[in-house]
């Protein structure tokens, strides 16, 4: 990088902040660069220095990430077609009992409190709420190198097994919305189950690839996203990110 770029994205590239988290702090002046005060809309050089004041870190620890595991019916995000948005689950009287954290509930919690990533309606699991923008970066971010694990049950529209060629295909080969999909990981788990391994998240990706090969899916369970996994979460429950927890692992942020 040669050319001046806005502050909030230089904040954002160095992982100090998301880029409205960055403007955020640049209004209440709590950003320096070069120990001057920041202003909206400035652009900064890599070689100049930029300071976050305490106030901001300390607040940013603050801000939590949930884990649901979710049933059908819910959506991720706003509410639509009468359907509940996840987020109402996250009560007191969901938490999982054996969630470890010693993070007490608090209402203020909810606020802002929005999916890190879709799952959609129809599917079930591990589903990622976050009030971190650095998070929610890490997993839905344009340059999100983060694996997302499926076990999709589905039945053959054309009769008889998969063929191997087609199996080929979902692993690499696939177009949606006029583009090629990244190359994935896809096998058989057992007799009419299949396991996913994807690192990006088109809308309802994995039910259209199926169908382009004469599969349909009749059940869609994610299991892991990065480093965290599912486990042993309830249906319907939820918990606090731990604070050893990690989504990406040490040689993928290298």
């Amino acid at each position: 990088m040669t050319e001046p770029i806005r502050l909030s994205k230089r904040m954002s590239e160095l992982g100090l902040a998301s880029r409205r988290e960055a403007d955020e702090w640049i209004e209440r002046g709590w950003i320096r660069v070069d120990g001057v005060p920041a202003v909206l809309g400035q652009k900064v050089l890599p070689s100049q220095t930029i300071t976050v004041n305490r106030a901001a870190n300390v607040e940013q620890a603050a801000r939590v990430t949930v884990l649901i595991n979710k049933p059908m019916g819910y959506v991720s995000g706003q509410a639509e077609d009468g359907y509940e948005p996840a987020v109402v689950l996250v009560k007191p009287e969901n938490r999982w009992h054996e969630d470890r954290s010693p993070l007490r509930f608090q209402r203020e919690q909810l606020k802002s409190l929005v999916p890190a990533g879709r799952l959609d309606i129809d599917s079930t699991g591990l589903l990622i709420l976050t009030q971190d923008g650095r998070i929610a970066k890490q997993l839905i971010g344009e340059n999100s190198v983060v694996e997302k694990e499926y076990l999709v049950r589905v039945q053959s529209v054309r009769g008889g097994r998969l063929h191997d060629s087609d199996l080929r295909l979902l692993n690499y080969g696939l177009s949606l919305d006029g583009a090629a999909l990244k190359p994935a990981k896809v096998w058989w788990q057992n007799e009419g189950q299949l396991r996913f391994i994807l690192r990006e998240g088109k809308k309802r990706q994995i039910r259209r690839m199926c169908e382009l090969v004469g599969l349909q899916v009749v059940a869609l369970k994610r299991i892991r996203i990065g480093e965290v996994l599912l486990g042993d979460l309830p249906i319907g429950a939820w918990r606090y990110l731990g604070a050893s927890e990690t989504f990406l692992s040490a040689t993928a942020t290298q």
